[in-house]
């Protein structure tokens, strides 16, 4: 399963908690009622139990709200945890890199390959010199190698490997699986 959202999916979330806290503060702090004591004169006083009707206003909108994020939010969940019967029926257009019932096997796609490759030109300025040098390794290992043979293919510590890996997983260029001792480093 992914563990990134999408933008739609942030600014959902997003809303599902600001409208949970906003019920949460008008249920535990309603506004106060204004009962009129004398023609001239007017005492505020808070009557335990009574909403009045921004009050109830408030809660039915937050209540609302917070139901149609919790159902986008599922069925979203669902549709990326659900594969169509079609994407299975098709036929696999990649290399199968590693044993499929080996833990942390992965399948790199040609099409996956092919775009890195015509990518590199804009993905390069934005690397540094080490970053480039370990993302350069991925794609001419048919995009998965594993993090020891980085260590060992260039000229930087096994900290440096590390520390560039990271940075190139959160610009979504790559991903690392632990596989035994070690981890596997495929493009993202």
């Amino acid at each position: 399963m992914k563990t990134r959202l999408r933008l739609g999916s942030r600014l959902v979330a997003a809303t599902l908690v600001v409208a949970a806290f906003l019920l949460c503060l008008q249920l535990l702090h309603p506004s106060p009622v204004v009962v009129s004591v004398s023609g001239s004169s007017s005492e505020t006083t808070r009557l335990p139990g009574f909403f009045a009707y921004r009050d109830v206003g408030v809660v039915l909108v937050t209540s609302f709200v917070l139901g149609a994020c919790s159902t986008y939010l599922f069925l979203d969940w669902r549709a990326e945890t659900e594969r169509s019967p079609a994407e299975d029926d098709a036929e696999p257009t990649s290399k199968q890199l590693e044993v499929e019932d080996e833990p942390g096997s992965v399948t790199i796609s040609d099409e996956l390959l092919e775009r890195r490759h015509r990518e590199w030109d804009t993905i390069a300025p934005k690397l540094s010199q080490a970053e480039r040098d370990i993302y350069e390794q991925i794609p001419d290992a048919d995009g998965v190698l594993e993090q020891r043979l980085i260590v060992a293919q260039t000229d930087h510590s096994k900290a440096t490997v590390s520390r560039k890996l990271d940075r190139l997983e959160g610009k979504n260029l790559v991903e690392r699986r632990r596989r035994g001792m070690g981890k596997v480093v495929f493009l993202r």
